[in-house]
Formats: C-alpha cells, sequence, structure tokens
C-alpha cells in the first residue's frame, strides 16, 4: 500500500536518502512511501528511521492518531516533532 506523508519542522533530515525521492524534500511536501498491508503508524515511523523522541504528534487523515493505528491504502499522515516555545 501507499501512504503520503508530511514531516514537519525538520523531520525530514532525519530519512534516510534512500527513502526520499530524487531531488529535494521541504518540510510539509507530500512524501509517497510503500508500506506492507497492515501496517500501523508507529510501523510508518520506523520505517522512516525516525527517533521515537523526535515524533510528537501524528494525524492520519486530519485526525490526531496514536502509534498502534492501522493505516490504509491512500492515507495522508502528518508527523510533527515535539515544538517548544516560550
Amino acid at each position: 500500500m501507499q501512504v503520503y506523508v508530511k514531516l514537519f519542522a525538520g523531520l525530514v533530515q532525519n530519512v534516510p536518502p534512500d527513502i526520499l525521492p530524487q531531488g529535494a524534500v521541504r518540510s510539509g511536501t507530500p512524501l509517497p512511501v510503500s508500506l506492507p498491508e497492515g501496517s500501523t503508524l508507529g510501523d510508518l515511523v520506523t520505517h522512516l528511521a525516525l527517533p521515537p523522541d523526535k515524533v510528537r504528534i501524528t494525524f492520519v487523515n486530519g485526525r490526531a492518531r496514536k502509534p498502534d493505528h492501522a493505516l490504509s491504502d491512500g492515507d495522508e499522515v502528518g508527523i510533527f516533532p515535539p515544538i517548544g516555545g516560550g
């Protein structure tokens, strides 16, 4: 199955180059990712080699979801790191 992932606030820098498509990928740009059927959001984070401590909020089709959420073909996923501020 294929899902479309948007990585925000520099998370794209953590993804191995062999997973990224040709050319530069910027924060918030949809990235097509192929996964086996039955994969979860946690499986996607692992596949992208994102450090778990760098992933704070995940959305699937606009709704906040936990790592055990099962993904479906065509899902749109947004992944955000912890963001500090004052």
